[in-house]
């Protein structure tokens, strides 16, 4: 068999390939300076430790947080004992008006009411309603603003939202007013909103 002939072309490209293929080999092959689970290691324990301290602190604090939320729901519950109960938003605007009627009456001298109109439930916030009765009155100045101290007293969570004074009439010097009550009731009691309606 006849020796094989190769080209100069041939035998460079030979070297070129044999080179790089040595080239090739040594970086793929080369030892790190550092093994990986050592450099894995490296990393992992300092970011662990900061880990382990962050999750300390917040189980350290953990009692304190409980402890507020207890105290929140106490001091929620305590509040919401104010909640005007009722079934329908007609029993929560009567029992309006029989708290106002019992302020009135527990006036000196007693007031009498002439006449009581009913607001809508109307939304207050994102958990609870609001209701409002107003009523009219003819009284002395001090008796008015008497029965405006002690509707703000009450334990039910009620306000006075809007007073209207006329003029004083009669040798009595009596003032007719106007006064709107509101209370707080469950959301429950706020109609839902009809689509469309603003």
């Amino acid at each position: 068999m006849p020796p094989l002939q190769i080209s100069s072309r041939d035998r460079r490209a030979l070297i070129i390939l044999g080179i790089s293929l040595v080239i090739s080999g040594a970086v793929y092959f080369w030892p790190e300076s550092q093994p990986e689970t050592s450099r894995a290691a490296a990393f992992s324990v300092p970011q662990a430790e900061k880990r382990l301290e962050r999750l300390s602190r917040q189980a350290a604090a953990l009692p304190a947080r409980e402890e507020m939320l207890k105290r929140a729901k106490e001091e929620l519950g305590r509040r919401e004992k104010g909640i005007l109960a009722a079934d329908t938003p007609a029993q929560a605007q009567a029992r309006l008006l029989e708290v106002i009627r019992r302020v009135a009456k527990s006036q000196q001298p007693p007031l009498v009411l002439r006449g009581s109109e009913f607001r809508d439930v109307k939304p207050l916030g994102e958990a609870y309603g609001e209701v409002a009765v107003t009523v009219q009155i003819d009284a002395g100045i001090e008796q008015v603003l008497n029965l405006m101290a002690d509707i703000g007293n009450q334990p039910e969570l009620i306000a006075l939202s809007d007073v209207s004074l006329s003029q004083v009439s009669g040798k009595q010097k009596l003032v007719p007013a106007r006064i709107t009550v509101s209370g707080v009731v469950p959301r429950s009691l706020v109609p839902a909103r009809k689509e469309g309606a603003f």
